[in-house]
């Protein structure tokens, strides 16, 4: 199978794509697979520029709104990962993955799908130990520090692949394995960015994080990017287990940011997921993994959407393993044989075919895509939760009143046989004081404070579900 692997490529798919053209018409082949290392930038119109962590003079549109809009579908099946300047505020709402554009497909934080038999591994982001253990706690409008810490890789991301333990084809990250550089030519890398040696010399170039990772999962291939230089590594994990590492440089001329690799599926009957008609999963759809989904069920315990979690998630050698057998059950249950992903794209507010119905961006918004898996695998979804908690109503100062008959009269019509406010959005009465007529001001205060409260009980009770 043909697969092209980019590194970063900062809005420019038409780029890639033409580079891709012009390398079939020449070659006369056909590539199956575009994989991107991150920094895919899918920027759908300029007021996402409120969200994404890149300097002014460096911000450009790009093309991708083009194939957000339908005006142009991309010629090959591309997945990606998220890197660290990216529209953040469309990436969160794909948290388990998603189609962002016909035909593209986003890998979410972290996931395993298939396509003609390669397992596909991804994680997104970069590493920050300071951020390492907070939740997905990051919403509209953005600050200059969630731009940030919105694409800093979680600890819980890492954790969800302690249960993976069936062989991996292919690891996608935007950052490096810390020690991967040790495994190539180290001398040649310096050579070419010198300023990496004190880095290197400390530890510090790359994520530890990710070092656990290739030591379990030991993938066949791992493509990464973020650093703007091709290097290359050869692993040898056992007898039977090798990763060839491969990262790679960002669209410039004469630069090396894109390979054309023939690439086999590891033969493991147990890695191959059926639909209902028996078809094995080498067709053009893409599929969901087994396993994966069961990992996200095991550990969606952990899933919060608070900046410092109280419950923390495991470390890295504290595996899950023990519980997955149950879940795997589970998932065959639920999906009934058929993991097939549906091609259900469709522009999702505020960024529709109409307009933009946040210019400023300041409301968050949930994605069908999102909803409709989290119900179906029976996990939570962070970004229901924000908007279950944090999405002002659109007339937040409006309270209706009522007495016995239920009948809604205004603020002012208070009578001195008590006074009852109601918060329809959330079906509760609070009982004012008897022969009390409180200005509207004062009530529209207690009503705030009161749903403020309730909603953080709601939150830490798991009351709000996707």
């Amino acid at each position: 199978m043909k697969v092209a692997v980019v590194g970063c490529i900062h809005g420019e798919l038409d780029t890639i794509y033409q580079q891709l053209a012009d390398l079939e018409a020449h070659n006369g082949y056909k590539i199956d697979l575009l994989l991107i290392c991150g920094d895919f930038q899918s920027i759908r119109n300029e007021n996402d520029f409120k969200c994404i962590s890149i300097p002014v003079k460096f911000r450009q549109l790009g093309t991708f709104h083009q194939y957000y809009k339908g005006e142009k579908t991309a010629p090959v099946l591309t997945i990606f990962i998220g890197g660290n300047h990216e529209a953040s505020n469309y990436l969160i709402t794909l948290p388990y993955g998603g189609w962002v554009a016909p035909n593209i497909y986003y890998m979410g934080y972290s996931n395993v799908v298939r396509y003609k038999g390669l397992r596909i591994g991804g994680i997104s982001g970069i590493y920050n130990k300071y951020h390492r253990n907070y939740g997905h706690f990051e919403r509209l409008p953005m600050t200059e520090d969630t731009k940030r810490s919105a694409y800093h890789t979680r600890h819980l991301e890492a954790y969800r692949f302690m249960s993976v333990q069936e062989p991996l084809d292919i690891f996608m990250s935007h950052d490096w394995p810390s020690n991967v550089v040790h495994y190539g030519n180290l001398d040649q890398l310096l050579r070419w960015k010198p300023f990496f040696a004190q880095d290197i010399q400390r530890g510090s170039l790359g994520s530890p994080m990710l070092d656990s990772l290739f030591s379990h999962l030991k993938p066949s291939r791992w493509f990464a990017a973020h650093l703007h230089v091709r290097f290359e590594a050869y692993v040898r994990h056992d007898p039977e287990r090798e990763t060839r590492f491969l990262a790679l440089d960002k669209p410039l001329p004469r630069r090396k940011y894109l390979e054309i690799l023939d690439l086999n599926p590891t033969n493991n009957s147990e890695n191959n997921t059926e639909d209902d008609d028996g078809a094995v999963d080498n067709d053009d759809n893409l599929y969901y993994d087994k396993e994966w989904l069961a990992a996200l069920r095991v550990t969606d315990e952990y899933l919060s959407i608070e900046e410092k979690p109280e419950k923390q998630v495991p470390e890295l050698w504290v595996s899950p393993r023990l519980s997955l057998q149950d879940e795997l059950v589970k998932v065959e249950e639920i999906f009934k044989g058929d993991y097939k992903i549906d091609k259900n794209f469709s522009p999702v507010e505020p960024v529709t075919l109409n307009g933009d119905s946040d210019p400023d961006r300041i409301r968050n918004f949930t994605n069908p895509q999102t909803v409709a898996f989290c119900e179906k695998l029976g996990i939570r979804d962070p970004m229901t939760l924000i908007v279950s908690l944090y999405n002002k109503p659109h007339n937040p100062a409006e309270i209706s009143l009522s007495d016995e008959d239920d009948e809604e009269q205004e603020v002012d019509d208070c009578q001195s046989n008590g006074v009852f406010v109601i918060d329809r959005k959330r079906d509760k009465t609070l009982v004012m004081e008897q022969n009390t007529c409180n200005t509207t001001e004062k009530l529209k205060q207690d009503n705030r404070e009161d749903i403020e409260t309730n909603s953080v009980k709601k939150l830490k009770t798991d009351d709000v579900n996707c």
